[in-house]
């Protein structure tokens, strides 16, 4: 075997690994020079699109209860389809109408605010569905293992205004606020579209992040005020091993457009740092006896 060829089958193991995709499509991207074994998943090319990725793992991060994650599915999907210019996402059956009920922008009184993700909308694509960033028209496509899948869509409620339902085609005026709001945050804009590379990455990694909720099912992820990931866990994979999948597959992998920062040196033991954003990887000791009973440390 070739040099090239190894390190096609190289990249194409990883790529698997990552994604849940066959073997022999991650080789074909491989052998047509769309992966290679340092950035073994693609990509979003597309500002507006890793725009959309990232503000939905921000959102299911926070949004979803714990109790919701399931079979190690943290975000709520178990395989991906990465492309340069889209995203398709293979729902978990059990997680597919919160995750649907989590990322969809609707004012919630109680809250005090917009909640979801400003701009999102869901459309039928034939037998399929997908999730469409109005501002810029990305799109994730969504793909459920029951072909005649329809999902259960959440409604009006008590203090509860679905925007999605209302300005179907346009964006309400508090989701206009909140994505100017985003654009202009923070003195170091740099760092936010870093943060939108990682996140993007990590949403295109299902499989490996997996890992992290095998023992019991399920883990501890949230944001910093919507900005660097954390993911806590307990038992199944070390956090070492874990960290160097991730780096295996190419996620602190610095774009040529995104500048160094001095930052990017982890300062503690499970932290990825790119363009001076952050993951952070966080392993603790398992006080649940059963999967029904869990706590991470």
């Amino acid at each position: 075997m070739s040099r090239r060829t190894d390190n096609h089958h190289r990249a194409a193991t990883i790529c698997r690994a990552a994604t849940g995709l066959p073997h022999r499509m991650c080789l074909g991207w491989a052998e047509a020079g769309l992966i290679d074994y340092r950035q073994p998943v693609p990509d979003a090319e597309d500002e507006g699109q890793r725009l959309l990725e990232s503000l939905l793992v921000a959102e299911l991060a926070d949004g979803l209860r714990e109790g919701d994650l399931r079979d190690g599915a943290l975000f709520g999907f178990t395989s991906a389809r990465p492309g340069r210019g889209a995203l398709a996402l293979g729902l978990h059956p059990a997680m597919a109408d919160p995750v649907l009920a989590t990322v969809l922008p609707r004012i919630d009184q109680h809250y005090g605010g917009l909640r979801g993700v400003p701009g999102l909308r869901i459309v039928p694509t034939g037998r399929n569905w997908a999730l469409i960033h109005l501002p810029g028209r990305a799109a994730v496509h969504l793909v459920h293992p029951d072909p005649d899948w329809r999902p259960v869509l959440p409604e009006h409620g008590d203090g509860l205004t679905q925007l999605w339902r209302r300005n179907r085609h346009r964006l309400h005026p508090a989701e206009a606020t909140d994505l100017r709001e985003r654009a202009g945050a923070g003195a170091d804009p740099g760092s936010a579209a870093a943060q939108d590379w990682l996140n993007s990455r990590l949403l295109r990694r299902p499989r490996l992040l997996g890992a992290a909720g095998a023992a019991h099912g399920s883990a501890n992820v949230y944001t910093h005020g919507g900005g660097d990931l954390v993911v806590e866990w307990c038992c199944a994979v070390e956090r070492d091993e874990l960290e160097r999948r991730l780096r295996r597959s190419g996620l602190a992998q610095r774009p040529a457009r995104v500048p160094e920062r001095l930052r990017d040196q982890p300062w503690f033991p499970g932290e990825i740092a790119m363009g001076g954003a952050f993951v952070t990887l966080r392993r603790g000791p398992c006080y649940a006896p059963d999967a029904s009973a869990r706590r991470y440390g």
